[in-house]
């Protein structure tokens, strides 16, 4: 029981946490996105992928429906987000110490860690 809800916890956290992300380019739009995506030389289209990992997944994850799938969604998503917009920092550290890119891995590596255990059994198909 304790792993299920440990895996609740992580489901909840990682779904609402990325999919704030999501809510403010469904109200703001995705016009930055684009730019990246073009600057990459990838056709525009490619930038409504964030809607499909940034939205989709997060309820996927939250609701325990498909949750494996929303979570590789959301692990493709900022596989993208690290490519696009984050490269240049992958091997950087604060002038803390701490790793520059630490929301991103959290979230991509807590995404991965969901596919690879499952939603538990608090979700509404266990796959």
């Amino acid at each position: 029981m304790n792993n299920d809800l440990g895996k609740l916890v992580l489901r909840l956290t990682l779904g609402v946490l990325v999919g704030l992300h999501g809510l403010h380019k469904l109200v703001h739009g995705i016009a930055p996105i684009e730019a990246m995506v073009h600057n990459a030389g990838l056709p525009g289209f490619v930038a409504y992928g964030v809607l499909i990992g940034e939205v989709l997944g997060p309820v996927l994850v939250i609701l325990g429906l498909y949750a494996r799938i929303g979570a590789a969604l959301i692990v493709i998503n900022m596989g993208f987000a690290v490519a696009l917009a984050h490269g240049q920092h992958l091997l950087a550290l604060t002038s803390h110490g701490g790793w520059v890119l630490e929301l991103q891995g959290m979230y991509l590596f807590t995404a991965l860690a969901l596919v690879l255990i499952g939603p538990g059994r608090f979700s509404i198909n266990r796959l």
